[in-house]
């Protein structure tokens, strides 16, 4: 079977911690999605709204301020901030199943690694709006897993860039380790060490785009100053056997028993 991604390229991922892969779907697949999501944020969408956890945006550009949130549809908007869940719509879980995705699950986890979802998870920064996301990494013990997550496929469904508040990254932070036990965010002392002006790296990306990171690369993302929405899917990858103590299981999307779009469909 041909490889989609390359050694040189995986060599390139090992030392900076991410890999832009270009557009892994059609126009009209990324029209479908970009369609699909807005009718979920307006309620309209063929799914069941009680497996989503979703969060209005809190119109504030201070992380810290940023609240509310539940299970199921929390009122018709497109500023929505998050929603999770994402692995129980027909559109989204087809495209986390391409086989791009599962080659890169297989490279990260093994050949024979059964794998299941973290999270699938839409991430938004509505025009005019969004909070100012601090430096922070995917892992430690705030994740409340037996073992952390090491691969999140980032998709643009915007064009990001710095006026609408682009992911940014630190290269090569992911050699660090967690920096703290509980993991995310990270304290005054270690973003002045890591994460100086001239090693920061604007993530743009053109809509379509799919971006691997490494859970442990120290990112951030700043407020859209932009009409237009930054609007992005994120799916969390990890290795089937992964428990945790908050939930009971993980919807398996490579393996036996996978997940299928047939069953999620409302």
């Amino acid at each position: 079977m041909r490889r989609i991604i390359t050694q040189d390229q995986w060599s390139d991922y090992h030392r900076d911690g991410y890999l832009k892969i270009g557009r892994q779907c059609s126009n009209e697949e990324l029209a479908k999605l970009q369609r699909r999501i807005d009718e979920i944020m307006l309620g309209r969408a063929p799914l069941d709204y009680n497996r989503l956890t979703m969060q209005l945006d809190s119109n504030t550009d201070r992380y810290e301020k940023v609240k509310g949130g539940g299970i199921g549809h929390q009122g018709a908007s497109l500023g929505y901030r998050k929603i999770q869940g994402l692995e129980y719509d027909t559109l989204f879980l087809a495209y986390m199943k391409k086989p791009v995705f599962r080659e890169i699950c297989a490279y990260i986890y093994g050949a024979h690694a059964s794998i299941a979802c973290f999270r699938a998870m839409f991430m938004n920064k509505p025009a005019q709006q969004g909070s100012d996301l601090p430096w922070h990494q995917d892992g430690g013990g705030s994740w409340n897993v037996d073992r952390d997550p090491l691969v999140t496929v980032w998709t643009a469904l915007d064009p990001a860039t710095p006026g609408n508040g682009c992911v940014q990254v630190v290269p090569g932070s992911h050699q660090l380790g967690i920096l703290s036990e509980q993991g995310h965010t990270i304290s005054e002392e270690h973003e002045r060490e890591w994460c100086p002006e001239d090693r920061i790296v604007d993530l743009t990306m053109d809509a379509g785009e799919v971006v691997i990171l490494h859970n442990w690369l120290l990112h951030r993302s700043g407020v859209n100053r932009m009409d237009i929405p930054r609007r992005a899917f994120s799916a969390c990858y990890i290795d089937a056997r992964t428990r945790s103590s908050r939930k009971s299981s993980f919807s398996m999307i490579f393996g036996d028993d996978a997940l299928m779009p047939d069953q999620v469909a409302a």
